[in-house]
């Protein structure tokens, strides 16, 4: 074997080899994770931005993902040089569909988004990305035929690079480069990665070589069902928590842009700890893991919180240490390299079982995201060390061990207010501490914990008819508190209802009198005469319709069936009901609708854009195109309301800049409620008006004088457009 080891003496030496592969493996994940967006971003004006379109996307890359490794796995069967051959025919053949788009086609305006997103998808990067998505496994078999070395360390450079492929797209090449030229670079990307596979299979060992090493790993045995489960099992918990903590943190803690990334950057950065050859680090995330669960296991329930950024922190950083705990327990039941395949593509299945049950089934059973505190359960029975205490593990038995859940769970149950429930808390972390080293015990406890501090209030307001919903677009809660009702999307009120007696009908929130779109809508009849048409994006509790006058004909546009649902339901909400209760509500994403509709219904006097989910904002609502959409749509002497109230954006230079490119007259009302009117459950807001014609913003300007004010375009800000758009340049913070 000795002999066999040595390569030709044409070969690079075997230092220059590994770097050869780690270059080559980065390379290939780099690229994976720049196509993700980049090809989202390409399809955001096609299809929309609802989060159905984001999840069907999402579960078609993890297919490809799973395809990638099985071709991978199936490849393994032929001699090493033969895959080489075969892999760089396929990656030429994969190349003949660059530079990377979408296939030509509009989706017909009944379809559904779970058959004709993946088929869109499939169709335009199914075979770059299946060619691309080969590429850690197969270097990682062909290092080992090629030096003989440990090929899963090479695991944490693919990881690598997929992280620094995820920073790249939002904080470089999005804010820098137009859609075109981010296709002309992933193309040129694309060919050194070519190149790179091609040195590789030139660094493989000659064929009697080659012959003898897959002699030789072909005796191993294979590994059992029971090993494949385990591998699939710690590869899916942590899949499944990443998603999970991202909605949970958008949800519950803060809606902040790009916090997504960081969820999915510290999944991937995990795997770089739990491969690494020194394991130093990887022990450490182990043996802390237990304590982080117990801490997030105290916050899993909590609906807000003063301290949001903190919260959001340690929620993070649970996240990076438990799923660098599961994934070096993975790490450790790794097989020989003869199974380095079939070991890269069970954990493909776990990944993709994850992202199903996150994205796809439990929008459809639970009305709450109970699949965050169920996988951190999953978590504490996957953990594996040693106890903390071993004296005090030899008092562990079977009925001791009831006895203390029982307690425990009594504690959650009796344990009420502020100060005793911390107590309680306080009492069973105590226990749990004593538990760690017993996964099942350990598990129970960590669901106590949960329990006791507002586990049984979320449970209890579950099963409240009406006052919790979900879908696919957020997770909903009616609340009543002060004689209010209040309509809630994660971390924003979405309407409030008065409910004394004859205040029902009054605005309230972003919409009172004073704000922008009190003040436009009421001067419509003024505008557009007794009979003016008007267009809502976006129905919240539907509010605005108290707005309406009669023979004003009224529309709603709404993506989120569930919304509409809610503000019909007069139980909950009596806006839609006493004030516009036969106004149509067009059910899909606004600017598709809107584009079906334009020319061929009469053109709308007044719209409003008031389409923000929580504090995100639908890019492709905001772009140049966009505008020019809402132009058609309107009449030559129409109105456009747009809202733009945001906690972490400055939107205000972009409606400047969209307002300047498209010819469009600006003024902006920012209204700002005394205390009594916020007792009344007025808000404070940012509303924009434009209007192609001057005399319509000066009439609205004159109908209510020192209201409104001149919105000038900042010097050197450029708009979005669908092929350039990046929120970075208005993030408050930089600003």
């Amino acid at each position: 074997m000795a002999s066999i080891a040595e390569p030709p003496l044409s070969q690079p030496s075997a230092p220059m080899r590994r770097a050869l592969f780690i270059v080559t493996i980065c390379a290939g994940s780099f690229l994976l994770f720049l196509v993700q967006p980049l090809v989202a971003r390409m399809a955001l004006p096609r299809l929309g931005g609802a989060p159905a379109v984001w999840n069907s996307a999402m579960l078609v890359y993890q297919a490809l993902l799973l395809g990638g490794y099985a071709y991978a796995h199936l490849l393994g069967r032929l001699p090493t040089r033969r895959q080489a051959g075969v892999h760089v025919a396929l990656l030429l053949l994969a190349a003949l569909s660059l530079p990377i788009g979408l296939i030509a086609g509009d989706p017909p305006g009944d379809a559904s988004p779970v058959f004709w997103v993946p088929w869109l998808f499939a169709c335009s990067i199914g075979p770059l990305f299946l060619a691309a998505s080969a590429q850690a496994p197969l270097m990682q078999r062909w290092y080992v035929a090629s030096t003989g070395g440990d090929p899963y360390p090479l695991y944490a450079a693919s990881n690598l690079g997929s992280f620094a492929g995820l920073i790249a797209y939002p904080l470089l090449v999005e804010p820098l480069l137009p859609v075109a030229q981010q296709s002309a670079l992933w193309s040129i990307g694309y060919a050194l990665l070519l190149v790179l596979v091609g040195l590789c299979a030139l660094a493989l060992p000659r064929r009697s070589a080659a012959a003898t090493v897959e002699r030789a790993e072909s005796s191993e045995p294979a590994p059992s069902w029971r090993l494949m489960g385990q591998w699939t099992l710690l590869a899916a918990v942590p899949s499944g928590l990443m998603l999970s903590t991202s909605l949970h943190l958008t949800t519950d803690i803060v809606a902040m842009p790009l916090l997504w990334v960081l969820p999915l950057g510290l999944y991937l950065l995990s795997f770089t700890v739990a491969f690494a050859q020194k394991r130093g680090f990887a022990h450490a995330m182990r043996d802390f893991a237990p304590f982080f669960l117990l801490v997030s296991a105290m916050g899993v329930f909590a609906d807000s919180t003063p301290v949001p950024l903190l919260i959001a922190g340690l929620v993070l950083l649970t996240l990076f240490v438990v799923a660098s705990a599961l994934h070096a327990r993975l790490f450790d039941l790794r097989p020989v390299p003869a199974h380095l395949t079939r070991f890269y593509l069970c954990m493909s299945v776990g990944g993709v079982i994850g992202g199903i049950v996150c994205a796809l089934i439990a929008p459809l059973v639970f009305n709450w995201t109970y699949e965050h505190p169920l996988l951190i359960l999953a978590a504490a029975l996957l953990l594996r060390r040693e106890p903390l205490f071993p004296v005090g593990a030899r008092f562990w038995t079977p009925v001791t061990m009831a006895i203390a859940v029982s307690a425990c769970l009594v504690i959650s149950l009796v344990a009420q207010g502020q100060m005793l429930r911390l107590a309680g808390a306080l009492a069973i972390d105590f226990v749990a501490l004593f538990a760690i080293g017993r996964p099942v015990l350990f598990a129970a406890l960590v669901a106590c914990l949960g329990l006791s501090m507002g586990g049984w209030e979320k449970l209890r307001l579950s099963l409240t008819p009406g006052a919790m919903m979900r879908s696919y677009f957020g997770v909903y809660a009616v609340h009543t508190q002060n004689n209010q009702r209040l309509l809630v999307h994660g971390t924003t009120v979405h309407g409030i209802l008065r409910l004394e007696p004859g205040r029902s009908h009054e605005a309230t929130s972003y919409y009172a009198p004073l704000g922008g779109a009190g003040l436009g809508l009421k001067a419509a009849p003024h505008l557009y005469g007794p009979h003016a048409r008007i267009g809502i994006v976006g129905l919240g509790a539907g509010t605005l319709a108290c707005y309406r006058k009669p023979g004003q004909d009224w529309r709603f546009y709404e993506i989120d069936p569930a919304i509409a649902q809610i503000a019909k339901d007069r139980h909950a909400f009596t806006f839609l009901a006493d004030c516009a209760p036969d106004a149509p509500i067009a059910i899909g994403d606004a600017r598709l609708v809107l584009a079906q509709e334009a020319g061929r219904m009469p053109p709308l006097d007044v719209l409003v854009i008031d389409a923000f989910s929580s504090d995100s904002v639908p890019m492709h609502l905001l772009t140049r195109e966009a505008f020019a959409l809402y132009g058609k749509r309107l009449a030559p002497s129409g109105l456009l309301l747009v809202h733009i109230s945001n906690r972490f954006l400055d939107l205000q230079p972009l409606l400047a800049a969209a307002g300047k490119q498209g010819g469009w007259h600006v003024a902006r009302r920012i209204y700002l409620p005394g205390p009594e009117a916020v007792k009344q459950g007025a808000m404070s807001s940012d509303w924009i008006a434009l209007a192609r014609d001057p005399a319509v913003i000066a009439r609205l300007e004159a109908a209510n004088p020192r209201a409104w004010e001149p919105l000038p375009a900042e010097p050197g800000f450029v708009g979005w457009s669908d092929d350039h758009a990046s929120i970075l340049g208005i993030l408050k913070i930089f600003r």
